[in-house]
């Protein structure tokens, strides 16, 4: 097995890794420190296995006189080609510190920006967790032992009561069977949404979750921003920007968005006219007239990363108020069940009681 699929199937090479490698640097090349030997100090300093063995890749192709880029595209799976455009441009240029600089930033605003969106993921995450494995334990083992005791009260069984022992007796004929049904349907929904009919249609589905649809429409837009702006800023060719950033995208709606872009712009085209059509339906007009006023004025780049931080925020916003929204709304659920089981297992009790003291 070779390194990148190491790397592609254990994952150890995290974000937080490559911010820090780029981070360390940048600051010993500004140092005056030659980069073979700047590389092996981070290589010496790192303790993850797979990234050490990465970085050794890294430095045995530079000793072999190999450019940064070059040495880094030997590892695709850790270093993208946004990261590996703005080394190549910044070598080009003789301002590789610069670049890297670059990269570090607009890292730890990606990674700041991940943790935020994985914080407003955990709570709705952790809670449905915890009603699934309640649930699945009570219907497994709560739920057949008490069939025997509600079908011993006879036939007059309030309806909560019969909807729960139908579920029960269910659960203890045919539970197992059941949760390899729903183990089944799951992989076979995660397969489907991946294969090229439906990934497109499970996209633009999720665009139109309420909440969640405007909080994936703003973590899209700041990456394409922020990511545009970056590489503009850097020294890229809008053409070849687009280029890479189509390729980063992993929403298919914007993806298509991006390649309409692009078409139009090799055609001379500007951003803003081709924003202000009717194709965009998930781009704010906002977006349009701030990239006007950027390709007017010559500063496009640092309209992008401006918009970037103010779809960030706008993220930021959402994950905030997300627990407040979500949060009533779960423990509603969770209240209805609750109460319905409480109600079916306390009323036929309640009856059999009444009549023993008449």
């Amino acid at each position: 097995m070779n390194l990148n699929a190491q790397v592609q199937i254990f994952n150890r090479v995290t974000l937080l890794d490559k911010l820090l490698f780029t981070k360390h640097l940048s600051l010993m090349i500004k140092s005056g420190i030659p980069l073979s030997e700047a590389v092996t100090t981070i290589k010496d300093q790192t303790e993850k296995t797979v990234f050490k063995k990465v970085l050794d890749g890294v430095l045995k192709q530079l000793l072999n006189g190999q450019s940064l880029e070059k040495s880094l595209e030997k590892f695709p799976k850790v270093f993208d080609p946004l990261y590996l455009s703005l080394i190549r441009v910044g070598e080009e240029s003789g301002e590789l510190e610069k670049n890297l600089d670059y990269l570090s930033l607009q890292l730890k605003k990606d990674y700041e920006f991940r943790k935020k969106i994985q914080g407003a993921m955990l709570y709705p995450a952790i809670v449905f967790s915890a009603t699934a494995i309640v649930g699945f334990s009570v219907s497994f083992f709560l739920l057949p032992q008490l069939a025997t005791l509600f079908e011993s009260l006879g036939s007059h069984l309030p309806l909560s009561t019969r909807i729960l022992l139908f579920i029960a007796n269910t659960m203890k004929s045919d539970g197992i069977f059941i949760a390899i049904i729903i183990a089944g349907l799951t992989i076979g929904f995660k397969v489907l949404i991946e294969t090229s009919t439906f990934k497109p249609i499970w996209h633009k589905l999720l665009l139109k979750i309420p909440i969640f649809g405007p909080f994936l429409q703003n973590v899209q837009l700041a990456e394409f921003c922020r990511n545009l702006g970056t590489m503009l800023k850097s020294g890229l060719p809008i053409n070849q920007a687009l280029d890479i950033e189509y390729d980063a995208t992993t929403n298919l709606v914007f993806k298509e968005y991006i390649n309409k872009i692009k078409t139009s712009v090799s055609k001379g085209q500007f951003i803003e006219a081709i924003l202000e059509t009717t194709k965009y339906k998930y781009i704010p007009p906002i977006v349009a007239k701030m990239v006007g006023v950027g390709e007017k004025s010559g500063k496009l780049d640092e309209t992008l990363l401006y918009l970037g931080d103010f779809f960030e925020e706008e993220v930021d916003d959402t994950t905030k108020n997300l627990s407040s929204i979500l949060e009533p709304i779960l423990l509603l659920v969770i209240g209805l069940a609750v109460a319905f089981v409480a109600m079916a297992i306390i009323s036929p009790i309640y009856d059999l009681t009444n009549s023993i003291k008449r």
